[in-house]
């Protein structure tokens, strides 16, 4: 049927769908550099580990074509696991692992191109001529059918980068002039002068009863792709120097080092979401092997968790910013951050599948094996879980299952870095940054 997107995923142990066009890999693709640090040339994706990964990535496009209005293209911020939901809330930040998910879904064929190109220019329409934006920042949750500004929230700068990234995805990959134009007039609007306010580095975002948010992006997070943004800035770029700015905490847990401003995973993945670090370096650090270290760090600290919650080892780990018991909460380490009560979290380790992909996609296939539908439904795993209280979220959320499927993507096949490094903007600013090759690096072991 046009416009529906078919599940024919297969069950676990059996034969990875295969689409009309795509290939059978059976291994990743080749890490870029010689320092690439993806994952070992030697590692294979498993037949039962790769028809896993097409599911996450076939049920993740699902949830962003059904929770997204077809007129306006705005993307739920949540909705329940098997489906139907009556929420206007939108979410701009999954919006743009929306609008990503559907160049995934067109190069897969899980959907008609022409319909998915069609959803991509409503939503940009949209966005430009509708949605209420202050130089081209947008409020962090809108209604999805009108564009209004929802729970008095704030004008993000990360949450509209986070939407730029998907624009830009689409930019490079349809050969479409309409969305190409649409694309640069959302750009070239974005005022970066404004958002810094005086200061050297971007608030995190502005209200209109308050004015600026005090708090700046001026710490490492998850917002390198919000500074190579505004510096390849075509109207109104960052300087620079501003890169620079950026405070960069050194943080040694278990004898692993790595650079880290907060303790969520999260923070170690949005950008490499779209952008492809791998193989080079700054004057500061080469991000792809710190994110290796990050993730390596997290599995440590979640392990030192086993005295304290008996069913977190090897095989279950992971947690990040999720639904819990008792609402939404913002926890990780290390160090440990929040009150962690044992939820397990799979985007945490979905979310990683690039920096260690033999660990992360056993705990993904252990969820799955052990838990089966209470943890896995109509569009992949459930936000969260706590296992021994038999606690399994009602809900997925729209930023969770992005960067699950962008990650799976870019393990399978680096389709997402590949078409995104496309933008010659993110290029140059890269080059202004000072990123250069990094023959030597060396993963954490």
């Amino acid at each position: 049927m046009s416009g529906a997107l078919a599940l024919g995923a297969p069950m676990l142990g059996a034969a990875p769908v295969v689409g009309e066009g795509q290939v059978d890999r059976g291994v990743r693709p080749p890490a870029r550099g010689a320092a690439g640090g993806v994952m070992p040339d030697t590692w294979q994706i498993s037949q039962r580990v790769e028809s896993l990964l097409e599911e996450i990535t076939q049920r993740g496009c699902m949830f962003f074509w059904e929770q997204g209005d077809p007129n306006t293209g705005l993307v739920r911020d949540r909705a329940p696991m098997q489906g139907a939901s009556q929420s206007r809330t939108a979410s701009i930040a999954a919006t743009g692992f929306g609008l990503s998910a559907l160049c995934i879904a067109a190069h897969r064929k899980y959907l008609p191109q022409a319909d998915v190109e069609k959803r991509v220019e409503n939503c940009l329409n949209f966005m430009l001529d509708k949605a209420r934006n202050v130089y081209g920042f947008y409020f962090h949750f809108l209604d999805m059918q009108t564009g209004d500004r929802l729970f008095n929230c704030e004008l993000s700068s990360i949450d509209t980068v986070l939407l730029m990234c998907g624009v830009l995805l689409c930019r490079t990959y349809f050969n479409n002039p309409k969305i190409e134009a649409l694309a640069n007039r959302m750009y070239r609007r974005m005022d970066w002068n404004w958002m810094l306010n005086g200061g050297k580095t971007p608030s995190m975002g502005w209200f209109p009863s308050k004015g600026f948010i005090p708090s700046r992006w001026d710490t490492y997070a998850e917002m390198m792709n919000m500074y190579l943004i505004a510096i390849g800035s075509p109207s109104f770029p960052l300087p620079p120097a501003s890169w620079d700015e950026l405070k960069r905490p050194e943080v040694d847990f278990g004898g692993v080092d790595y650079i880290s401003g907060a303790p969520p995973i999260f923070v170690h993945q949005y950008s490499h979401a779209w952008c492809d670090f791998r193989g080079l370096r700054d004057k500061h650090a080469n991000y792809f092997v710190n994110s290796i270290a990050a993730t390596r760090a997290h599995q440590l600290f979640c392990l030192t968790l086993g005295a304290r919650f008996p069913w977190i080892n090897q095989d279950l780990w992971g947690i990040t910013a999720s639904d819990s018991r008792t609402g939404y909460r913002v926890w990780g380490g290390p160090p440990e951050s929040g009150r962690i009560d044992g939820t397990l979290v799979p985007c945490a380790t979905a979310g990683s599948l690039v920096f260690l992909p033999a660990e992360c996609s056993h705990v993904l296939m252990s969820m799955r094996d052990r838990f089966g539908d209470k943890v896995y439904g109509r569009y992949g795993f459930v936000d969260a879980f706590l296992p021994h209280v038999n606690w399994f979220s009602p809900d997925v959320i729209g930023i969770d299952q992005g960067i699950s499927v962008l990650m799976a993507e870019n393990l399978r096949t680096g389709f997402v870095w590949q078409e995104f490094m496309k933008n010659k903007e993110i290029r140059h600013a890269m080059d202004l940054c000072d990123f250069h090759p990094d023959p030597g690096a060396r993963a954490p072991v």
